[in-house]
């Protein structure tokens, strides 16, 4: 069996190798000619899987490492009976993760609490339920909009759009689509935006196009929105260079790059591959994860400091402003650098391990403080 992939699926050469011989290329340099005699072919995000690509190959299955589809065709591969699988769920924590580390970094350089600030949470699928779970531990006050699961369960802890608009954070986790009842191309729009309360901080992990970002940056132009974190592009890997320069945070679509998300995705379609092909796995995720690089935090449980002992033992796990700083250098380099620096930031992404690989000890009695951090993801362990 041959099989092409993504250079940047973790492992994926000695994975996959177990069951096919793997040809692994750049994700922008899957075309036609390299697929040609393949019998799988697995991608990531930015690989677009259609019938242009596929017309004519012998691929019988797609795999995407990314619980994003909005770049497969998939009634073309399933009209023409090739495999399909995605690994939905993969880097939910990962994404959550991040929003956790982006608020709480907004929220120190700002000088305020987040404790008691309502954030609405568009989409409540994988990823949005997660972040709810997260915000909910930081004491936040989440405000819930899903259309599709609104209509499918009746429960009215989903409001609609117009009532997160007086929420303190809008942040964004829906699919791209671009048809339908739920469309989200640019759901949040110039329209939309006039109508926030201002001074709201908008978060975007999803896909760029699901806010216009020229109408993102005239509403940071006109100081209508606090800031703006933003983890997707429209156009990506081209960045518009002056709305990077006015976010808030800026980084180049790694929100879901846990090495544990990774991982876990490459394994998801591993596993949907042998499925298909009638093989035996030989792989799981301890064939593939290292130890975590910080076992073990010592916290003293100051109860006056909550805020602040939560952000700095975040930071020994995850920097984010140091992405946020490393995708800035593209406004140091000419336009015809910027998209190859962009893939090379996502390519050479340094492994992040997640919250739960990490035991924080606390040092005396502060059972608030235990919860949060357990709340966001953290293995909690109190002594005297």
């Amino acid at each position: 069996m041959k099989i092409v992939a993504d250079q940047n699926i973790p492992f994926v050469a000695d994975c996959f190798s177990s069951v096919g011989q793997v040809t692994t290329l750049a994700g922008r340099d899957i075309d036609t000619e390299a697929i040609n005699d393949a019998d799988a072919l697995l991608v990531r995000s930015i690989t677009n899987v259609n019938e242009e690509l596929l017309d004519g190959s012998s691929v019988k299955f797609v795999g995407t490492a990314t619980i994003g589809t909005d770049h497969i065709d998939q009634n073309y591969l399933k009209t023409s009976g090739i495999g399909f699988a995605s690994a939905p769920g993969s880097n939910a924590n990962s994404v959550a993760e991040y929003v956790v580390a982006a608020l709480l970094a907004v929220a120190k350089k700002h000088k305020f609490t987040l404790e008691g600030k309502s954030i609405g949470i568009v989409g409540v699928g994988n990823v949005g339920s997660r972040v709810e779970a997260k915000c909910r531990a930081l004491g936040m006050i989440p405000v819930l909009n899903d259309p599709p699961l609104k209509r499918k369960t009746s429960d009215d802890k989903y409001r609609p759009l117009s009532e997160l608009y007086d929420c303190d954070f809008i942040t964004l986790h829906t699919p791209l689509t671009h048809e339908g009842e739920d469309k989200t191309f640019h759901l949040v729009d110039q329209n939309i935006l006039a109508n926030l309360k201002q001074g709201i901080y908008l978060l975007n992990t999803s896909r760029g196009p699901v806010a216009d970002n020229a109408a993102v940056k005239d509403a940071l132009n006109k100081g209508h929105l606090a800031g703006a974190i933003l983890d997707v592009w429209e156009g990506e890997p081209v960045v518009d260079p002056e709305l990077l320069l006015k976010a808030e945070i800026s980084t180049p679509h790694i929100a879901g790059y846990s090495y544990d998300g990774k991982v876990g995705g490459m394994l998801m379609i591993y596993n949907a591959l042998c499925s298909h092909f009638d093989l035996q796995p030989r792989h799981t995720a301890h064939d593939f994860l290292p130890e975590p690089q910080v076992p073990d935090i010592t916290v003293d449980a100051n109860p006056d400091d909550e805020q602040k002992i939560i952000h700095d033992t975040v930071q020994q796990i995850y920097v984010i402003n140091r992405d946020d700083f490393n995708m800035r250098e593209i406004l140091l380099i000419t336009d015809s650098e910027r998209g190859p620096f962009f893939d090379k930031l996502r390519k050479e992404y340094p492994i992040r391990r997640e919250f739960q690989n990490t035991v924080a000890t606390l040092r005396g009695t502060n059972d608030s403080l235990a919860s949060k951090l357990k709340g966001i993801g953290f293995q909690v362990r109190k002594v005297q």
